[in-house]
């Protein structure tokens, strides 16, 4: 969760202040919205933490992936293997 009175900051102030925001960073394992003219302009976090971003990601992914193959099997939408690489062949002029 974003504190809006530590997590949002000038570009400027970040500039003037990394060290310090480094530290909050490493601390907090929250990002920083870095702001130019009142916008949101950029995202800075702690590595480690965007670390742990990437790894719930690729785990989504991985959900994912076999949340469509499982509704694949349940709508019979599969085929064997062996049926698939003989039409392949078949198709592409290819012989073993």
């Amino acid at each position: 969760m974003i504190d809006i009175t530590k997590d949002i900051q000038s570009l400027t102030a970040f500039r003037r202040r990394s060290a310090e925001f480094m530290k909050q960073l490493k601390k907090s394992k929250r990002p920083v919205v870095l702001t130019v003219k009142g916008k949101a302009a950029a995202i800075v976090q702690d590595a480690g933490a965007y670390q742990h971003l990437l790894d719930i990601a690729a785990q989504a992914d991985a959900i994912e992936g076999i949340r469509q193959g499982l509704e694949d099997l349940n709508e019979g939408r599969l085929r064997p293997a062996k049926d698939f690489f003989a039409e392949f062949e078949t198709r592409h002029g290819l012989h073993r």
